[in-house]
């Protein structure tokens, strides 16, 4: 009877351990930034190799322009099996085209910056974000990820992201990531 018991015990643990977690690890594959106007907004990127298996984002983005009700925010999301180009399919998970200030009412705390807000300097605030967006230098560095707002379950393969940010008389600006996912046990 205590052997049977310890087994619950052992099996209750490992799914109270997984629950809310994600189930997938990543690999980046390929992260390109691009603005149309590096006087207005300059973004170097690259991809860090922390050690072995373990890679971090880093990116500089150096923001010299206004936002204003013009200034729009728009994400898709894309999945391959085999990681080829032609193969890639459109997910249902995507920031349709809002404003830059609805984008940071509804993603930006929850996903943003609970990825990234432990290893940049972006702003944070809470509730309601109050304009104006701070010119500023921001840095990314080496970061790590854990998926928070993102899906707990991934089938394996590629997946792309796009974001993308225009304006009036502002820049277009935005990153395409391309990340392997493999799943994970525990």
């Amino acid at each position: 009877m205590p052997c049977k018991s310890i087994k619950i015990w052992l099996l209750l643990g490992l799914v109270h351990g997984t629950v809310g977690k994600k189930h997938w690890d990543y690999e980046p594959v390929s992260l390109v930034t691009y603005s149309t106007d590096d006087s207005q907004m300059k973004i170097e990127s690259k991809i860090d190799r922390l050690k072995r298996g373990e890679f971090g984002l880093s990116c500089t983005l150096e923001w010299k322009y206004d936002i204003d009700e013009t200034t729009m925010v728009e994400s898709s999301a894309y999945q391959s099996t085999s990681g080829a180009e032609k193969d890639y399919k459109e997910l249902p998970w995507a920031v349709p085209k809002q404003t830059f200030y609805e984008y940071l009412d509804k993603y930006y705390m929850d996903v943003t910056i609970s990825n990234l807000g432990h290893c940049s300097n972006l702003p944070q605030f809470e509730g309601k974000f109050q304009p104006p967006w701070p010119k500023d230098t921001y840095h990314i560095d080496k970061c790590v990820f854990d998926g928070e707002g993102l899906p707990e379950v991934l089938a394996p393969g590629f997946y792309k992201i796009v974001f993308i940010v225009t304006g009036t008389n502002q820049p277009e600006w935005g990153f395409t990531i391309v990340l392997k996912i493999t799943n994970k046990m525990f």
